[in-house]
């Protein structure tokens, strides 16, 4: 799961070497890296390429991603070229909800609005 050039050098060995033992796990190794360089860099562009890279190996459930990808290709694409993010938003509504459960019913929005508020 780790960037490649941070691995320690004898995990990188070993991992060369069951990658080496199996083609189909060094075809799966290089289209996640190539989608999370895509993520990393935001070259959503390259996404239709990536894609039909996938397509062309016998990875089902890579496949089937990528299949599920093409369903609304311009909003991935956007979300892989963009600097925007909506994490902020989602952490808040988070919080917001873990502080509601916390009160497992009981709480009001008054009591809600005072937790959300008036944090120490």
């Amino acid at each position: 799961m780790t960037d490649p050039g941070n691995l320690h050098p004898n995990d990188a060995e070993e991992l060369k070497q069951i990658r080496a033992a199996c083609p189909e796990l060094q075809a799966a190794v290089e289209h996640v890296r190539a989608f999370a360089t895509m993520m990393r860099h935001l070259h959503g562009a390259q996404l239709p390429t990536w894609i039909d890279s996938v397509r062309n190996d016998d990875l089902p459930h890579l496949r089937q991603f990528a299949d599920g990808l093409t369903h609304d290709l311009d909003a991935v694409t956007a979300g892989l070229s963009q600097h925007w993010s909506s994490g902020q938003a989602k952490g808040q509504n988070t919080r917001v909800k873990l502080i509601k459960r916390q009160g497992y019913g009981r709480a009001n929005f008054d009591l809600l609005r005072k937790r959300i508020l008036q944090r120490n």
